[in-house]
């Protein structure tokens, strides 16, 4: 092991400390403490890995804000229903001009226009739609219908996030269980290397057995290193994932070689994902909403009804005659009745729209029915794979180390060469790989298949 000059520099620098001191008569002190912050360690099985990423994704966040929005949407469609009021006032200055008296008989001189250039006005107005050709309720329905395709959107986005995280989990198992298998290689091939090194001193063993044996070492610790840093790459990941600081350390605790439960019939689990899965019932929401959005753009071409009353307060009144200059108050109530008759095609223009917006989500709903089929038959066919991948990795790997084992012994025995005893070690060690390997894609196959059916 190189020892480092910064260590040697300090070394150096206590020791004359020290003799600097022990000559004043001094006791030497020693070298002041540094404090070293701890680390965080969070031992964390899949499951409470999965609730920390639940409760810490600032996507999931986001969607919260979009189903926010929505619900803010909803509301204001329902409030299209109740009474308007509204609030004006003004002031106007106007040029002065002549007034406009008139004498009539038997009496005195009467000003009928007389000269106000000040004129204030306040009004408070009620409005209620009585009857609008179906746009609001349209505009309600859609409001509703795509709220409930939000709350189906996190949903989806909750399972795509446990889906990421148990992928994050599992490729850092995977990592430190590669890492360990390669270090518990190397510990063989290191005594191995000194029992080839002994041969050849006494003459028992080539030099390129030595050889041989050193670079299958150098070979398992380079693969050591990938998998240290697929290891720390892996972990980054997971923390980001949990919302953890840079500083914490996980180790997982779930077990690589855990059972996992018999799937169902296939056909059933594509059932359930037709029937379960939160993306394909956003998408059933959205069709109903554009529904409501074609019966919101073919309103127009329906008569609209409504119903108005005011007061109006202002200096002059021109309600009133003659005008004076007083503050005066009068009201009004009225029922309105528009029907726009022809508008050069726009109305019809927007229902076309909204139709054919329509029809696209609706193939879209066609295809994503295609698509989780797909999906479902492919991840059930992989977790078969991988059940079958795992039985042939747990047969090969017991049976590598009994190989390894009879090689070891005849080698001690000196009836075969260093090179067989090097090819079961290498065997042994690309068994306990495949195993690790095996069981990895398992679960990921389980968790694939889960996401699939939406469970």
């Amino acid at each position: 092991m190189t020892r480092s000059p910064f260590l040697d520099l300090a070394f150096s620098s206590s020791l004359y400390l020290a003799l600097v001191a022990g000559s004043a008569g001094l006791e030497p002190q020693p070298p002041p403490r540094i404090e070293v912050p701890s680390v965080p360690t969070l031992s964390l099985t899949l499951r409470q890995a999965l609730e920390q990423a639940r409760a810490a994704a600032p996507a999931l966040a986001r969607q919260r804000a979009l189903q926010s929005a929505a619900e803010a949407a909803l509301r204001s469609a329902r409030d299209q229903r109740l009474p308007q009021v509204d609030l004006t006032a003004g002031y106007t200055r106007n040029s002065n001009v002549e007034e406009l008296t008139l004498a009539l008989p038997g009496e005195e001189l009467r000003t009928i226009f007389p000269n106000l250039p000040n004129s204030y006005r306040t009004r408070a107005a009620l409005s209620l739609p009585l009857y609008t050709g179906g746009r609001i309720e349209d505009s309600i329905r859609a409001a509703d219908r795509n709220l409930e395709a939000a709350g189906k959107d996190l949903e989806a986005q909750t399972a795509d996030l446990v889906l990421e995280t148990a992928f994050a989990y599992w490729d850092l198992v995977t990592a430190r269980e590669t890492e360990r298998v390669l270090r518990g290689a190397l510990e063989s091939y290191e005594a191995h290397l000194v029992d080839a090194r002994n041969r050849e001193q006494f003459g028992l063993a080539a030099r390129n057995e030595v050889l041989a044996v050193q670079v299958e070492g150098d070979r398992a610790e380079l693969r050591r290193l990938e998998a240290e840093n697929a290891a720390a790459v892996a972990h980054a990941n997971l923390v980001r994932l949990l919302g953890l600081p840079p500083a914490a350390r996980i180790e997982p605790a779930e077990p690589i070689a855990a059972a996992i439960g018999e799937p169902d019939e296939l056909e059933k689990m594509v059932q359930d994902a037709l029937r379960q899965r939160p993306e394909r019932a956003a998408l059933e929401a959205r069709v109903e909403a554009a529904q409501a959005a074609v019966g919101v753009a073919g309103a127009a071409q329906r008569p609209q009804l409504g119903a108005e009353a005011g007061y109006d307060y202002a200096n002059p009144n021109r309600k009133e005659l003659p005008l004076t200059g007083e503050w005066k108050g009068t009201w009004d109530a009225s029922v309105n009745l528009a029907w726009t008759v022809f508008d050069s095609g726009r109305t019809a223009a927007e229902v076309d729209r909204a139709r054919a917006e329509l029809e696209a989500v609706r193939q879209q709903l066609v295809d994503l029915d295609q698509r989780l089929r797909l999906e479902v038959t492919s991840r059930f066919l992989e977790l078969g794979s991988a059940r079958q991948t795992v039985e042939v990795a747990e047969r090969n790997l017991a049976a590598a180390g009994e190989n390894r084992k009879v090689a070891a012994d005849r080698y001690r025995e000196g009836v075969i060469p260093s090179s067989e005893l090097l090819d079961a070690e290498v065997a042994l060690l690309q068994a306990g790989l495949d195993q690790t390997r095996a069981w990895t894609r398992l679960h990921l196959a389980q968790a694939s298949l889960e996401r699939a059916v939406g469970g």
